[in-house]
């Protein structure tokens, strides 16, 4: 891939970090130097007087002592940029050539930066003070582009709130955890999904939430600062942690401690529920608040955030400051994980699935957009570049659309089903398409035939299954979307059949398929639900079954049940109620080849993906004893438990 789409792996997880490949590092520094003019360890007053560490590189060939008007491009990071490394050299040097200048800057109590850290790095006040610093510069043009993937593109969606005038453009990517509440999500910034917590956090905070620090003292001069960074990055070595066993501990909310991490944010963010005031008080962005900036938003289907980054920009292209933010959302999704976009390949494999020739020159459209919005060129960006460029696995191949989802797509309703003995790869649990679903309106909210349409399988039915879940037994997370669990979930698409032949996952399958299918866009499912427990979270993961029996997984999902009427309230479950549970929608977009199946798994855990539900209706984040909860998911013509699948037909 190109060198500048590296620029998208700026703030990415820590273990990519570890992939860098340092082959011709030396050579890439020396380039840098011979380029540009830099000024290293520039101390940028924020209007509370703290100081924050920034690198300026400016291209050398028009830039050497001259005032000139440069267009900027921003990157701001938690993490340690006192020797670049070579993805970023790459991101770099081609940006230089290209008559960019370059602003590199360090949180707020990171490393060389001063002050006190907090997650998001106070886009609001920092972010912006910092754009206005930087549009004052001599040699500024007055235009500044933010540049990141997540970290360094999470504190930009609060920043696009302010709309600051020097802010004209952003290249966010993965930037999920910058995302407080947007329409059916609310995740918190990534913290939650459906209501539990996702454990990544844990070991992320492991390694960024390390502010205790030498401090240099504020009187030290520029030329000592900059002398010392030489000898002294004040970048923590943090002891290794065995984490598929540490995230075992209980309680949650002293695992930090357990592995003797650092104090603070950790054991405050876990103790908070998805609807606690103080989500709403820092960096989060969250869809009561103005839309200002255009934007060419970077995602992938195996990413942690996909949900809410795609809701996120149509959330934009809908409620933009004016019609010409509206207009300029664009977007890409691709069929890789975390920040990985550059390391698609001609075989692209993401887990164990080949996904095809997934490359695509980030560089070049990322150029022409900046070259769009900070040079003011004419390009014909709007007709070179669809709305929404995605990739759609199974026929691995780009496709575009002037919308999300494409306006193509229809709801079908799928209907889960069984002879009452769903419970792993080997029951007789079916998944049927509602009967007529592709003559009714795609306005249609219930299904009505559930028992016509399991008839036509020749099924005994049943009216539902049970299935037992104990915590200290959890089903174990195979891929996904997930990223920054250091070793203990590796991210991608993985065969699913060992994990299906628990019995405490109920599975339920179609017959295979006589034509081929695109589903494409948001996937809604609702499970008529009943428990033994006061509370218990039901998970649920989507599935590609190819016909020699390999079940790759797409999307999957999981909803604490005491969540069932809104994150503002919690109600427990009664014994032999039946509640009905909407669970937090997925996304994807992959072609079921004619012969290929569509398979649904429902659970109570995927663990250490998400926290266990203790099942007491306690806080669980401060619980050890568990209870074994005895689950059922019905499925009856009074209660027809079904997913609604966006379908795109050829």
């Amino acid at each position: 891939m190109t060198a500048i789409s590296a620029a998208l792996l700026a703030g990415l997880s820590l273990p990519l970090y570890a992939q860098d490949d340092d082959s011709d590092l030396e050579e890439l520094r020396k380039k840098l130097e011979s380029i540009s003019v830099v000024e290293q360890k520039v101390m940028v007053p924020m209007r509370d007087g703290i100081r924050l560490a920034t690198n300026i590189y400016r291209p050398k060939d028009i830039a050497s002592g001259k005032t000139v008007d440069l267009p900027t491009v921003f990157w701001r990071t938690p993490y340690n940029f006192n020797k670049l490394r070579k993805f970023m050299l790459n991101a770099i040097i081609p940006m230089l050539e290209s008559g960019y200048a370059i602003v590199i800057q360090n949180e707020r109590g990171k490393f060389f930066s001063e002050g006190e850290w907090e997650i998001l790095g106070f886009p609001r006040t920092d972010g912006y003070d910092s754009l206005t610093w930087i549009a004052q510069r001599d040699w500024s043009n007055g235009k500044v582009g933010t540049i990141g993937c997540s970290s360094s593109a999470e504190w930009q969606l609060a920043l696009a709130a302010m709309d600051h005038p020097a802010h004209a453009a952003m290249v966010p990517q993965a930037s999920g955890a910058g995302i407080g509440r947007v329409g059916d999500y609310y995740e918190q910034g990534n913290w939650y999904r459906g209501g539990v917590y996702q454990m990544l956090f844990g070991v992320w905070l492991y390694g960024v939430q390390n502010t205790q620090r030498p401090l240099l003292p504020t009187d030290l001069s520029h030329e000592d600062r900059v002398r010392l960074s030489k000898y002294f990055d004040l970048a923590p070595e943090m002891p290794e942690v065995d984490w598929p066993k540490a995230l075992e501990h209980l309680p949650l909310v002293k695992m930090m401690r357990e592995v003797e991490g650092p104090k603070g944010t950790y054991s405050e963010l876990i103790q908070r529920f998805p609807n606690d005031p103080a989500w709403y008080e820092g960096g989060l962005y969250h869809d009561s608040e103005p839309w200002g900036v255009p934007a060419l938003w970077m995602n992938s289907w195996y990413d942690v955030s996909i949900g809410p980054n795609l809701e996120l920009f149509q959330h934009a292209t809908e409620n933009g400051a004016d019609d010409d933010v509206r207009d300029n959302q664009f977007m890409v999704v691709a069929p890789v994980t975390h920040c990985a976009f550059t390391r698609a390949k001609e075989e692209t494999i993401v887990g164990e699935r080949n996904m095809g020739d997934a490359r695509f020159d980030y560089r070049r459209m990322i150029l022409d957009w900046f070259d769009l919005w900070l040079k003011g060129e004419k390009n014909g960006f709007g007709r070179n570049y669809p709305k929404v460029r995605y990739y759609t696995m199974g026929a691995n191949e780009w496709k575009e659309s002037k919308t999300w989802p494409p306006k193509r797509v229809e709801m079908e309703t799928w209907l889960l089903g069984s002879g009452g003995k769903a419970n792993s790869l080997f029951g007789d649990g079916v998944l049927v398409r509602e009967s007529g679903e592709r003559k009714r309106s795609k306005r249609r909210s219930t299904p009505t035939s559930g028992d016509k349409a399991l008839a036509t399988t020749g099924v005994s039915t049943a009216n539902s299954d049970t299935f037992p879940y104990d915590p200290m037994n959890p089903v174990v997370s195979l891929g996904g979307g997930v990223c920054c669990t250091g070793d203990a979930v590796q991210p991608g698409s993985f065969d699913q059949r060992e994990r299906e032949a628990r019995y405490d996952i109920l599975v339920y399958t179609s017959e295979p398929l006589e034509e081929t299918i695109e589903v494409t866009g948001p996937i809604e499912a609702t499970l008529y639900v009943s428990s033994s427990a006061k509370d218990t979270d039901f998970s649920v993961k989507l599935i590609d079954v190819l016909p020699d029996g390999t079940a790759y997984n797409l999307d999957e999902t999981i909803q604490r049940a005491r969540y069932r009427e809104g994150y503002d309230k919690q109600l427990m479950m009664a014994p032999g109620e039946v509640y009905e549970l909407k669970v937090s929608p997925m996304s994807t977009s992959n072609t079921f080849e004619a012969g290929h199946r569509i398979r649904i798994e429902v659970s109570s855990s995927n663990f250490p993906r998400f926290a266990r539900n203790l099942n007491t209706g306690g806080n669980n984040y401060d619980e050890t004893e568990p209870v074994v909860a005895i689950n059922t998911v019905h499925h009856s013509a009074e209660y027809p438990s079904y997913i609604k699948l966006p379908v795109i037909r050829r």
